[in-house]
């Protein structure tokens, strides 16, 4: 759907026409659901936080403002929701997803991703904190770019990048422990050779 479509729906639906709204939930429920369920790890969780997402959506759509895209501003209003529930399960597991090194390292990231469900992955996504798991979740699952997810997420690029290199670093680390293998051994063929201390 392009833009001038998207905001013609938004226009109706504010001007009363809110069966309109199902187009843009066919749209966007799907992204919505896995990303909460990569935040979240729990199939029920998810598909009750898609279902809040779009109501806060559809309550919130008069605030929406048209400079920032349509899908960042339904992912912040996902971000929000997820974190809501991390805080009301106290930081329970999430589910793991696959990791892509921002050095091209296109090896690792086909055995992650071949592995998608494996122990070690869980474990050392469990190690991260929810800060980094959601970075690592809207850069890699999501594949969201820098300034999509600064505003997201309210802080600027810049930022961003260094948090994401530590995020990236830590879980290699984390991955390299429960696996049983030196650090450097998960990047073989990236150029990043650097042991962790």
């Amino acid at each position: 759907m392009d833009d001038n479509t998207l905001r013609q729906i938004i226009a109706d639906i504010l001007e009363g026409n809110t069966e309109k709204f199902e187009k843009i939930m066919q749209l966007y429920q799907k992204p919505i659901f896995l990303y909460c369920y990569h935040m979240l790890g729990n199939y029920a969780e998810a598909e009750d936080s898609g279902q809040e997402v779009f109501l806060n959506a559809f309550r919130s759509l008069n605030k929406y403002n048209p400079a920032i895209p349509f899908g960042t501003w339904l992912y912040k209003i996902a971000y929000n929701q997820c974190i809501d529930v991390i805080r009301k399960r106290k930081l329970a597991k999430y589910l793991p997803f696959f990791y892509q090194d921002e050095k091209e390292n296109k090896h690792v990231d086909l055995q992650i991703e071949a592995n998608y469900f494996d122990e070690y992955i869980q474990q050392a996504m469990s190690k991260l904190s929810a800060e980094e798991r959601n970075l690592l979740i809207l850069r890699c699952v999501e594949d969201k770019s820098y300034e999509e997810i600064s505003l997201i997420l309210n802080q600027n690029n810049a930022t961003l990048r260094k948090k994401y290199e530590r995020s990236a670093a830590k879980f290699r680390k984390h991955y390299a422990q429960v696996k049983g293998v030196k650090p450097y051994d998960i990047g073989q063929g990236s150029g990043f050779k650097r042991t962790f201390s």
